[in-house]
């Protein structure tokens, strides 16, 4: 009995999606649970799983293809799956087995035969030049020089595909065109749209971490014996400090819906993480009532699976405000461009020892810069400028974040 393979079933903001890999060919055995195919949206790459043992039939969608929700992509053969070795073995062991003597087996040369021993030769796979097709000695040697050559021609092929990405050599004028995943040109187009249809603004602070150092530096072994070998980094006061801020604007964590503000009563935090198929904006949820640990464990769930393509829809899905850190990969300034429909983004960059004035004195602080891009539209300029300096002077001052002041 035939048993359809269908896309999973979308949400409403995901239209369709593309056949990115079929991890299977027709005729191929497939156990219920395994892994068949991976649909790429512009959000995730959703992985569709074999609902019964069997063999893979004929696949209807093929690789680049556009599916709709709950499209047919193939079908699996159920039952098969057991039959189809079975039959692959049986060749097999008709090969293996020794002929029976009279049956089909070659006239060969007693020093014919000893060499092909010698060397792993099948003499039934060796065709015989002598007299009424007699397998000769040299038929042999032939054999064994064509055995040791084939390792050989093996690499040569093997490497073909390399060819398909260029190592591009100096004053070499070389291109290579790929198309464009489907997050990537998503990703794209969201940013020419938040462009084109919002005042997007940027204001900048900086911020000093020493206060934030010293913290963490002072508790951060305790902390993580304490929660489950989860770590405690920067990005979790930042979070913290975010939250916070965002309860005494919430313009800033309002969105524009037509004609309306949708003011949020809820703190839903994205947190850009960086993954092979490029930039992936999982969210926190209730980020204003998780703890520090909580959220750095977030954090941490967050990045294996981006790197292992596992988010799920709904993770990557809403969220009300987005901070972005450049800074891990060695960002001195930038300007985030806003994620609509949410109306700002939080910048962090790299941490530098600098010379800073403090009292009258000139000390080498821990200095980070800070940005904030948001809607003009909703947000005026006042209250960007006063919502970054809330989150500097949380960080400068841990201890507001626990005295909520």
């Amino acid at each position: 009995m035939a048993i359809e393979i269908k896309a999973p079933t979308f949400p409403e903001s995901v239209a369709d999606g593309t056949v990115a890999t079929w991890h299977k060919k027709p005729g191929d055995a497939v156990k219920r649970d395994e892994l068949i195919v991976d649909i790429e949206t512009d959000k995730v790459v959703l992985e569709v799983l074999a609902t019964a043992d069997g063999v893979l039939g004929a696949i209807v969608k093929n690789e680049g293809d556009t599916v709709l929700s709950d499209e047919v992509l193939g079908s699996i053969a159920e039952g098969a799956a057991a039959a189809a070795p079975a039959a692959a073995a049986a060749p097999a062991a008709a090969a293996a087995a020794p002929a029976a003597e009279g049956e089909d087996d070659p006239i060969a040369a007693p020093a014919a035969r000893k060499l092909a021993e010698e060397n792993g030769i099948n003499i039934a796979s060796v065709a015989g030049t002598g007299k009424g097709g007699r397998v000769t000695k040299e038929d042999v040697v032939a054999a064994v020089a064509a055995k040791k050559a084939a390792p050989a021609a093996a690499p040569a092929k093997a490497a073909a595909p390399a060819a398909a990405a260029p190592v591009f050599a100096a004053g070499d004028r070389v291109e290579k065109r790929v198309p464009m995943t489907r997050l990537r040109a998503k990703v794209a187009e969201r940013l020419v749209e938040a462009q084109s249809n919002m005042a997007m603004l940027t204001t900048f602070n900086e911020v000093d971490m020493t206060e934030v150092m010293a913290l963490r530096s002072k508790y951060k072994d305790l902390f993580e014996k304490s929660h489950n070998g989860v770590r405690l980094g920067f990005m979790s006061f930042f979070v913290k400090a975010a939250t916070e801020a965002l309860k005494r604007f919430p313009a800033v964590n309002a969105s524009i819906d037509g004609s309306d503000i949708v003011y949020h009563g809820y703190a839903d935090i994205g947190v850009a993480v960086s993954s092979d198929r490029g930039l992936v904006v999982p969210v926190l949820r209730n980020a204003e009532l998780m703890s520090l640990a909580e959220i750095e464990g977030g954090i941490a769930t967050f990045g294996k699976k981006a790197r292992d393509g596992k988010l799920s829809m709904e993770e990557m899905t809403g969220g009300t405000f987005t901070i972005t850190n450049g800074g891990t990969f060695g960002s001195m300034m930038s300007t985030p461009i806003v994620n609509p429909p949410q109306a700002a983004i939080l910048g962090m960059h790299n941490i530098l020892q600098r010379p800073m004035a403090i009292n009258g004195q000139v000390v080498i602080r821990p200095m980070m810069y800070l940005a904030l891009s948001y809607d003009h539209r909703l947000i005026d300029g006042k209250e960007a400028v006063t919502f970054l300096v809330t989150i500097k002077n949380l960080l400068e001052d841990p201890a507001r974040l626990l005295l909520d002041i």
